[in-house]
């Protein structure tokens, strides 16, 4: 059997979370397109009859200009020391750019495993493709190179293949009905910013965050009350809209959403709060999981 770890590295929107969400079948990483979409490290365990592989989605690598940004890097590089595989993801369509010279430089230095995939081809005629195959493969030696539209399902199941031909024999890490590591809470919360996300396109920054404030769940229900944090006072009024409308559209859907991922009634309370600089205070990254990565 073969067994172990792959890290997914690249830009912000180039569809990382979306490719892991394929891969699984299930809807465990929250998509949009804005760019700090991805906030946390997420593993997702995809399993078959000779194989598990434990699949690990980062946060986009970015230039940063707030500490939030600096900690969101830092998750990603840390994550590249430990796989034994990195996919590195590029938006072919818009070709290589110094975002992702900057991400390659850093796997060059640990001279690492790397399968290269180029997303979103579906974008590009077959000879621009081509092109831009032939200017990034002198970038690194890569293991393979290969082209895939994750939005469209192509070639995924040839990744997957090439995949288990880099890996280790070994056993099984989880068990075959583990799924992700996120908990229910950070699944809710993640699911209400992807709402807001979609809802507001481009109204509201990334800077946005949620955080959950209570937490009920029996058989039959589950409650939750959330805490959406905005750096002004603008955004609040966005966020809760005309008479209320916009925050009570962002809760049903977000309603709807988990009710089919958790099989069960979801009852959602929703808060707008404002925190000047939000994403530059210690207190609540730290809420949010994120303070062992700030700089002392």
């Amino acid at each position: 059997m073969k067994s172990g770890m792959v890290g997914i590295v690249g830009r912000p929107n180039v569809g990382k979370s979306t490719f892991l969400n394929e891969i699984l079948k299930k809807k465990i990483a929250i998509t949009s397109d804005k760019s700090g979409t991805t906030r946390n490290i997420i593993l997702g365990v995809y399993n078959d009859d000779d194989s598990q592989i434990a699949f690990v989605d980062t946060p986009g690598i970015r230039k940063p200009s707030t500490k939030l940004d600096s900690v969101l890097n830092n998750k990603s590089y840390m994550m590249m020391d430990t796989p034994d595989l990195i996919l590195f993801m590029v938006d072919i369509s818009k070709g290589y750019g110094k975002g992702d010279k900057f991400i390659l430089d850093n796997i060059k230095d640990d001279n690492k495993k790397v399968i290269l995939l180029l997303n979103k081809i579906d974008k590009l005629n077959k000879e621009e493709l081509i092109k831009r195959i032939d200017e990034i493969s002198k970038e690194y030696d890569f293991l393979e190179i290969i082209p895939l539209s994750a939005s469209k399902n192509i070639n995924i199941k040839e990744i997957i293949k090439t995949i288990k031909k880099y890996l280790p024999d070994g056993e099984r890490w989880y068990d075959e009905g583990y799924l992700t590591n996120q908990s229910k809470g950070m699944i809710i919360t993640e699911r209400v910013r992807e709402k807001i996300l979609w809802l507001t396109n481009k109204e509201v920054p990334y800077t946005i965050t949620c955080v959950l404030d209570e937490f009920e769940e029996n058989e039959k229900l589950l409650k939750a009350k959330i805490n959406i944090i905005v750096d002004r006072e603008n955004l609040k009024k966005i966020i809760i809209g005309k008479k209320g409308n916009m925050l009570k559209e962002i809760g049903t859907k977000a309603r709807i959403d988990l009710e089919s991922y958790f099989n069960k009634k979801v009852y959602l309370e929703l808060h707008v709060k404002t925190m000047k600089n939000w994403r530059d205070n210690d207190s609540l990254i730290k809420d949010l999981g994120l303070k062992e990565d700030l700089d002392e």
